[in-house]
């Protein structure tokens, strides 16, 4: 008996000893998140369902450019250089289960029925704007892109970035080929159209974007605000109206203080897009749902969000910065280099790329400039 005593006693020390290390052991197997881990990685998994394996903000893992057997039987015989009706969408549906394409391009008068954006304010919403919204949209009275883009039963759209990476590219004529054209800011196409083209369809900006001087303004394009602060509605509506501006404080640099463009002429992007983009598809934080630090899209992500949801197919040319060479263009049309640009307050440019290159990788997107 009193050889026994040892060694039961041995045994109660030894079992929870091994029970605690086949646990251990089974965690670092299973990449279970213990306490104390370091925060996993963006791309380490975190939900499986069936076989299919995604990331933190619902994407699948393993992204490649194979259309799933579904969309194969839809799409894998189509002849190259057709439009492919709801590729876009359906592609994205595939590596992010939770899309829904509902979403339309531009408030209408219909806008307070979007619940997506009644509880937010600018620039993730439309909270406490509504009425300025609506005295916009009765002076506008023109929600859509145009009769003949809107009968289209496809339509290809391509996002031009206002990157260094678009020059000498020489893909002016490929740009216009697309029925929609969208541009942002301040770009210029005067002088460059052998590597930007010559067609504007919109111009997506907000008033310390949009174009200062007169002449740069394309005739025969949309006019579309982008809206990130309350003052943006209310200079929008003095454009739409052709009055001068009045109270400049609250924006943070010089604005443009006349729009050569006719009321019909100009639209307000919906401003889910920008929701959806920071905290559905980036992982911005929420911030309360206030603009804060680092969780504002850039607007070339947010015409990308747009895209995905109006478009069948979607192109971008001129995005990516290469952090890696501080001696390169900045953008195509001035000569700033790289290494002017600093990471900014509002954006957060790494985390931004991330998402970009989930969408090129599963060629949900074509980049033309592979940039991305």
């Amino acid at each position: 008996m009193s050889m026994m005593k040892p060694t039961r006693k041995l045994l109660f020390v030894l079992c929870p000893m091994l029970v605690l290390g086949f646990i251990y052991y089974s965690a670092g197997k299973l990449h279970l998140h213990m306490w104390g881990q370091k925060t996993q990685p963006v791309e380490e998994a975190i939900l499986t369902v069936g076989r299919a394996v995604y990331d933190k903000q619902g994407f699948l893992l393993k992204l490649d450019g194979k259309l799933p057997q579904d969309l194969f039987y839809k799409y894998g015989n189509m002849s190259k250089g057709t439009c492919k009706p709801g590729y876009a969408s359906a592609k994205m549906a595939s590596i992010y289960p939770k899309f829904a394409k509902l979403a339309p391009m531009f408030l209408d008068q219909n806008f307070r029925r979007l619940g997506k954006i009644r509880d937010y304010l600018p620039p993730f919403g439309i909270k406490t704007q509504e009425k300025l919204i609506a005295d916009i949209l009765a002076a506008t009275k023109n929600y859509g892109l145009s009769p003949h883009l809107d009968s289209l039963s496809c339509k290809r759209c391509i996002i031009v970035g206002n990157g260094g990476v678009l020059a000498n590219k020489s893909l002016g004529s490929r740009i216009d080929d697309y029925h929609v054209v969208v541009r942002l800011n301040g770009a210029p196409v005067s002088g460059f159209e052998k590597d930007v083209g010559s067609k504007t369809t919109m111009r997506i900006t907000y008033p310390e974007g949009a174009f200062q001087k007169l002449q740069l303004y394309e005739k025969d394009s949309l006019f579309v605000l982008s809206a990130f602060k309350p003052h943006d509605f209310k200079w929008l509506l003095q454009m739409v109206f052709k009055e001068k501006p009045r109270g400049m404080e609250g924006f943070w640099k010089s604005i443009a203080l006349y729009v050569p463009r006719e009321a019909s002429d100009m639209r307000i992007l919906n401003p889910y897009f920008i929701q959806e983009a920071a905290f559905q598809f980036i992982g911005l934080p929420l911030n309360n749902g206030l603009m804060g630090k680092g969780n504002i899209p850039t607007l070339g992500t947010v015409a990308i969000t747009m895209a995905l949801h109006n478009c069948d197919e979607v192109a971008v040319a001129g995005f990516g910065y290469d952090m890696n060479d501080p001696h390169s263009a900045l953008h195509y049309y001035e000569t700033v280099k790289m290494a002017a640009i600093k990471e900014s307050w509002t954006h957060n440019i790494s985390k931004e790329k991330e998402f970009l290159r989930k969408l090129v990788k599963a060629k949900v997107i074509t980049d033309l400039t592979y940039g991305i």
